[in-house]
């Protein structure tokens, strides 16, 4: 059964979605897009029934069917939401983290708060040095283009398909115009543009931390957005993660690289539910 519900945290609304039952996983999406990047692919991997988790996709403030009032100015508002939709949402209980690009980043500064209460972790291309492509990122490189398919979108779509996307595909359109595209006509520019500066007023990777639970990080070997070479130091503070730097993978991993994304994914949700 599907919920769909809103929350109201301070001067901000933040809708959510929940499926399913059993062990909750909190699932943060990325910058200007909405939870359905995550729950596109990811409900694939749990249409057979095999998995039983409680799914909770969140709109982050201020993206998809979430507001973010005047006081969101920074990640430090943005990861408060989150501490307090937590509480509200998930009372006292243990769970699952995972987040995508910028919901990787607010995501590793909310391990820091709970970090007892989370029993695995899941980073997908997750942003390491805040702002528009910081850090060491490679330069775009498209390795498969199917030029009959672009020459039938529209100039918008094509522009938003082609812009980080490696594998310019069919199977891959669809997927991005199922999970993506919607999002991105959608969203709010202004509050993006000029109300929220997405850094933590700390950096939080200066101080170590030991999270010695399952987990995963996945990163695209071609991500133009994110690249891969700043994650690796995220090894020292998950000793348990496996990590995976995928070819033909950009910062759209999760569709231009599916059946392994929902392999490893299923893998990393079989050892954190054995604990």
């Amino acid at each position: 059964m599907q919920l769909d519900r809103t929350l109201a945290v301070g001067d901000s609304e933040v809708h959510y979605t929940v499926l399913g039952e059993g062990l909750s996983i909190l699932i943060l999406h990325g910058w200007g897009v909405d939870h359905r990047l995550m729950s596109g692919p990811l409900e694939e991997l749990f249409a057979d029934g095999a998995l039983r988790f409680r799914r909770i996709y969140l709109d982050l403030p201020g993206m998809g069917a979430s507001r973010a009032g005047p006081s969101v100015r920074s990640s430090d508002q943005m990861l408060e939401i989150l501490l307090r939709f937590v509480e509200a949402v998930l009372p006292g209980q243990d769970f699952l983290l995972a987040g995508e690009s910028y919901g990787g980043y607010l995501a590793r500064g909310l391990l820091r708060q709970v970090a007892p209460r989370v029993r695995g972790l899941m980073l997908l291309c997750p942003l390491i040095v805040p702002g528009y492509r910081q850090g060491t990122v490679p330069a775009t490189r498209v390795l498969e283009r199917d030029d009959a398919l672009l020459d039938r979108l529209s100039r918008t779509q094509r522009e938003a398909f082609t812009y980080i996307t490696v594998r310019q595909t069919e199977p891959v359109w669809q997927d991005f115009a199922r999970d993506i595209l919607p999002a991105l006509e959608t969203r709010n520019r202004a509050f993006l543009e000029t109300q929220l500066d997405g850094a933590f007023s700390e950096p939080i990777h200066e101080e170590p931390l030991h999270f010695d639970k399952p987990a995963l990080i996945l990163l695209g070997r071609q991500d133009a957005e994110v690249g891969y070479a700043d994650q690796t130091h995220l090894c020292l503070d998950l000793p348990r993660a496996s990590v995976a730097v995928l070819d033909q993978a950009g910062h759209n991993l999760q569709i231009e690289q599916k059946p392994l994304f929902m392999a490893l994914v299923r893998d990393w949700l079989e050892r954190a539910s054995a604990g």
